[in-house]
């Protein structure tokens, strides 16, 4: 009797264990094959690699605990908008007796220029080389730059990369975007969206790649094939409106997700210090650790990336702007 109620025990849990791990992958089917993505107009996928190749491989662990590595991806980034025609500006604040400098590239509306869009990306790593985390954003960054350095918008749009997101800065006054609206709150500036870009470069077309958090997976696909925009409920109408606009732009997989900020990853970005000020902004990620198991590891490296669904969207973005800096 005593043996029975041992496998009787075991067997629930090997049957709660199996089915825990299955209600964190996803359940719907997804149809999309990125083996199709051939064409590469204007030669993106090649640029962003490129972008990706320097910060992560030329250059690499950029933190201020690898300070001159972080002034060279500053020096890049700074290149790379000057050569858009931007004009550069730097936010400066001293973080361990070392300077850490916001990098910003505006482009000033011309009917609303009072009126404010932010896209963000970080250029700090977390003591590894960064492709993903978050090179691929910072490339997909300096590209919506130059795509829209020669678009007329109503709205002023403001670039900027963030210095200091990783830990041990992440969620403290030292982080760059907490530095950055602080002073724009000094400013009065008029934020009606803010876009941030956090990690757009790992995909998978594989079964089971996707992983979420318990239950959610029920909901959401089963491949690693889609980009996500993560948004509070003060931001619901702009998670909106970035999925109406990403599909103006491409036919890229977009998924979204509304929800509290306790649920591991929903905060995990430059975007929580805007939510912070209540002001409404949404995350643009491939998922992190739900899909990416070289995160915050020496193995996030450039070649493990997808430049082709990266290009998609870099173009989906480039559409969601137009429409936002309308």
């Amino acid at each position: 009797m005593k043996m029975s109620k041992i496998i009787l025990y075991l067997f629930f849990i090997v049957l709660a264990f199996l089915l825990f791990k299955k209600i964190t992958l996803g359940w719907r089917p997804s149809s999309f094959d990125a083996s199709n993505l051939t064409e590469d107009r204007g030669g993106l996928v090649d640029i962003l690699e490129s972008h990706v190749f320097y910060l992560s491989e030329r250059i690499g662990d950029r933190s201020v605990f690898k300070y001159q590595k972080l002034q060279e991806a500053e020096q890049y980034i700074t290149e790379q908008f000057n050569a858009c025609g931007y004009n550069v500006e730097f936010q400066e604040y001293s973080v361990y007796n070392k300077k850490s400098k916001n990098i910003i590239a505006t482009k000033i509306g011309k009917i609303r220029p009072e009126e404010v869009v932010i896209v963000g990306a970080h250029y700090d790593t977390c003591f590894n080389p960064g492709a993903d985390d978050n090179a691929s954003a910072v490339a997909g960054l300096l590209e919506l730059a130059k795509a829209l350095s020669d678009q007329p918008t109503n709205r002023t749009i403001r670039f900027v990369a963030f210095v200091n997101e990783e830990p041990p800065f992440f969620k403290t006054p030292e982080m760059g975007s907490r530095v950055y609206v602080k002073i724009a709150k000094e400013r009065k500036e008029d934020i009606k969206a803010v876009i941030i870009l956090e990690m757009i470069g790992y995909y998978s077309s594989k079964k089971d790649s996707q992983k979420y958090p318990p239950l959610f997976g029920l909901f959401y696909p089963n491949k690693a094939n889609f980009i996500c925009v993560v948004g509070n409920w003060n931001s619901n109408w702009l998670v909106r409106e970035v999925r109406t606009g990403f599909k103006k732009g491409t036919e890229f997989p977009i998924e979204t997700f509304v929800g509290p900020s306790f649920i591991a990853g929903v905060d995990y970005s430059d975007h929580w210090s805007f939510w912070k000020e209540g002001l409404p902004a949404v995350m643009i990620t491939d998922t992190a650790f739900y899909r990416n198991p070289h995160y915050h590891s020496a193995s996030d490296t450039y070649e493990k990336l997808d430049y082709k669904s990266m290009a998609e969207v870099v173009r989906g973005l480039e559409s969601v702007l137009i429409e936002l800096a309308k």
